[in-house]
Order: structure tokens, then sequence, then C-alpha cells
């Protein structure tokens, strides 16, 4: 059973339980309020109510665990599993892989996956996605396993200390070795998938870094200080140095490699429960390490 087990602190005597649970554990009014209805938030092994006042010394449990249900086909699939614990997992997507269901990919997705992987190791979890990436961008994914964790984590993802990391094969050799794309990207009307850098757009920030040159091509590591739609692949076609294998910004080059060369290889953050600091990496994919060979040839 995952859950949640403090002691009142001599700050927090004669205050009321909801003010605790907000102030000092970081808890939601959402997630309070469900919990108390559920019966979820314990003093002394007692249910109590959000208005009940706490005393100091008196140990606190809310119960994470509760009835939940998604519409989601369980699904076997061989699952890259980089880090779990009891609040979350994080997985190494494959490419051409979908993350979750839509109405054209119903099944096959990592959801699917997921949700077969959670049933089967008895595990009372639906599927919180904290993190997303394109069909054809591989790497690594996060996933809460409760509403705690996906609240704490959605809110962190908005810190300077929440990295996440890429790796990607750009056509050329970039002006500079490493630096920062400040440059705004809009998504233009008459194209609901592609984007633009358009000073109507919203602020984007990528810091890069070439990682290994070749002779007309950069290995880049970028770093996201924020998430837009499509960021990278935007960012670096508007250097003039377009991934490979992006047909979008760039050309379709199935002769190299049928999909972007991006992979999202690194995570850096905090675990919502401990706050011990996660380092994650993922190793560069197959398919990214045959192109670096057929550069360098």
């Amino acid at each position: 059973m995952s859950k949640i087990q403090k002691t009142v602190p001599a700050e927090y005597d004669k205050r009321k339980i909801r003010e605790y649970l907000k102030e000092d554990l970081g808890l939601s009014t959402r997630l309070i309020r469900g919990a108390a209805l559920d019966k979820r938030i314990l003093v002394n092994k007692k249910a109590v109510k959000m208005n009940y006042i706490v005393s100091e010394g008196e140990n606190i449990v809310v119960i994470l665990d509760k009835e939940e249900s998604q519409n989601i086909e369980p699904e076997k699939m061989d699952l890259d599993i980089v880090y779990e614990d009891e609040d979350i997992i994080v997985i190494n997507k494959k490419p051409y892989m979908v993350v979750h269901p839509t109405k054209s990919h119903f099944n096959g997705t990592l959801s699917n996956g997921v949700m077969y992987y959670f049933k089967e190791t008895g595990q009372n979890s639906i599927v919180r996605l904290v993190s997303r990436l394109d069909m054809n961008t591989s790497g690594l994914i996060i996933i809460a396993k409760n509403q705690f964790a996906h609240m704490q984590l959605s809110k962190e993802m908005r810190e300077e200390h929440f990295q996440k990391r890429y790796l990607a094969l750009v056509h050329g050799n970039l002006r500079e070795r490493e630096g920062t794309i400040n440059k705004p990207i809009y998504r233009d009307s008459d194209d609901v998938i592609k984007r633009v850098v358009d000073p109507r757009g919203q602020e984007s920030i990528t810091h890069y870094k070439v990682l290994e040159r070749y002779e007309n091509a950069d290995l880049v590591e970028c770093l996201l200080e924020t998430g837009r739609t499509h960021q990278i692949r935007v960012h670096l076609s508007y250097l003039g140095n377009p991934i490979y294998g992006d047909f979008l910004y760039g050309e379709e080059e199935d002769e190299f490699i049928p999909r972007q060369a991006l992979h999202a290889y690194g995570l850096d953050f905090y675990s919502p429960r401990t706050r011990e600091k996660l380092s994650l990496r993922a190793e560069i994919p197959e398919d990214m390490k045959e192109l670096i060979e057929k550069i360098r040839k």
C-alpha cells in the first residue's frame, strides 16, 4: 500500500489538518478533499475530516492507493524500465511507439504496455503521464503511479532543477560548439502540426553543446529550459542544422534513418517522496548508432 506517513511538528499544533497537509506536505486541495471523502486520511489510525485539528506529535497517514479505472486495454509488451519505485516508473520508449492511445492508435501504445505491467505486478495504478514524446522520438518517459507523485512532478517540471536532456544528429556543423537558442515558437493557424520561429510565439529556450563533430554533421546534446512542442526540431532547423530524418523540418531520408534522429537520453529531478536527486540516463538507440557509422563513412 502506497502512503505518506508523518508526525505533526510543533509549529502546526492546533491547526486544521488540511492546512498542515497543504503547507507542510505540499498536497493539493483536490487531493486532500478526495482522500478525506474516501477516509484515506488517518490520525493515530482513525479516519478524520478536513477540518480536524491536529496536535503536535500525532501520527498522520495519507493513503495514496484508491480505486481507479482507465479506458486503456492492457497489452503485453517488452518494456525497457530504467527506474521504478512506489511512486513513479521511468521507461526508455522505443522509436515508432505512440505514448498514449488515440483514435488512430488505440492499441500498441506505451500506455497499453504499462497498464499490463501494473496488472501483472499487482499494482493498483493508472497511467499518469508526467512527460511525453513524439511517436518517432525515443527515450525516457516518466509515469506517476499516484495523484501525489503526478502533482509533485508536474509542479517540479516548471523548476530549473528538472532537466530534460536530448541527443540529436544534425546536418552540417553548428557555427558555435555550444550556446543557447532563445527564439519564440509559434503554431501557424494554417498548419495544426508544424511550428515556426515567430515573434508572436511563446518564449522557447534550448541550450546546446556539440558532443562529436563529423565531416558534415554534429552529435548535439540539447538541454530544454522550456518545453514547447517540437522545440528542439524547430530550433535546430532555424539554425540551418535540421535533424537527420526530420521530414517536417528538414527532409525525409530513409536511406539514413526513417525518423528524426532525436533521443531523450537524460532526466534529472528530485523524487517526489524522498527528495533524493535522481539522474537517469538511456543509452543511444541502435538506429542512431547505425546512423553515426553511416555518417563516419
